[in-house]
């Protein structure tokens, strides 16, 4: 049931078919970048700051590299630490999730105050102190993304699956003598796949802003391009005119993505509140 629900929403909803086409062409120009980017993104054009013309599409920055490839280049950067801190902080939460509510007692007890340690921790001062005495890199955001992602998940695969333990066929398969983790893999994450599939998007939502974010802020490796530096680079000229034709490429792509992730969580929202399946995309939006 809750499978057909998400195929069929996916198929009619408006919302998410938008944010889907916006996604997927962001996604296949960052794939695709070398067979999209004129120059290497790295290289030195020899011209700086240069406006958006025939020879560069988006003009060029201080260093004299193609704003345009950059901009491709940088996409990979944002979605494969966003949807990478999404997925390893997904997998977490329903790992603790599950456990909490299966063993309960004094595990679950324990798991929920570590949920709620976490959640009052701010997320921007413990990585800024945290990439202080680590050499940041790309595999080290997505660790750090992924340990403020999972706790908010791990809530709502708890509560889940608290109601689904005690349904008929999960007792069954308990009775039989089906282990956790078989119950978990066969019968838990299955039933809960539109679910999953919201926290997932919502995850890799806040996990490119973030990223982003930190970028901005320096917390990255300096070799790898980013959307989030080249607004940082932008703004260390905000003296001269052309600094926005480095800016707004890069914030303009930031903003289209999640957009475009936002259109898909609200679309894949509806399939959890069959209150929303009746309205339209528009009032729907709009009720958020």
């Amino acid at each position: 049931m809750h499978t057909i629900s998400f195929k069929r929403t996916i198929k009619l909803n408006n919302t998410g078919c938008l944010g889907l086409i916006i996604l997927l062409i962001i996604v296949i120009l960052a794939l695709a970048a070398p067979l999209f980017a004129k120059y290497d993104p790295h290289a030195y054009t020899g011209l700086i700051f240069q406006r958006p013309s025939a020879q560069f599409w988006m003009g060029t920055n201080d260093v004299g590299q193609d704003v345009w490839s950059n901009l491709l280049y940088g996409g990979r950067t944002s979605l494969i630490v966003g949807f990478g801190a999404a997925t390893l902080g997904l997998l977490i939460s329903v790992l603790i999730g599950c456990l909490a509510a299966f063993l309960g007692g004094i595990f679950d007890n324990v798991l929920m105050r570590l949920v709620d340690v976490i959640l009052a921790i701010p997320p921007i001062v413990l990585i800024l102190l945290i990439a202080a005495y680590l050499k940041p890199s790309m595999f080290i955001l997505i660790l750090l993304l992924s340990f403020f992602l999972w706790p908010s998940g791990a809530r709502i695969v708890r509560a889940q699956v608290l109601l689904l333990k005690s349904s008929t066929h999960i007792n069954a398969a308990r009775t039989f003598g089906a282990g956790l983790f078989y119950l978990i893999w066969r019968h838990i994450i299955p039933e809960m796949g539109p679910i999953l599939s919201v926290l997932l998007i919502q995850n890799a939502r806040k996990a490119v802003f973030m990223e982003a974010g930190l970028s901005f802020l320096g917390v990255s490796d300096p070799a790898i391009i980013s959307w989030g530096k080249m607004m940082q680079q932008a703004l260390s000229f905000s003296y001269l005119d052309i600094w926005k034709w480095c800016l707004l490429p890069a914030g303009m792509a930031l903003s289209l993505t999640i957009t475009g992730l936002m259109l898909i969580s609200f679309s894949l929202e509806s399939v959890l509140n069959p209150r929303l399946q009746g309205r339209k995309d528009n009032d729907y939006v709009a009720g958020y």
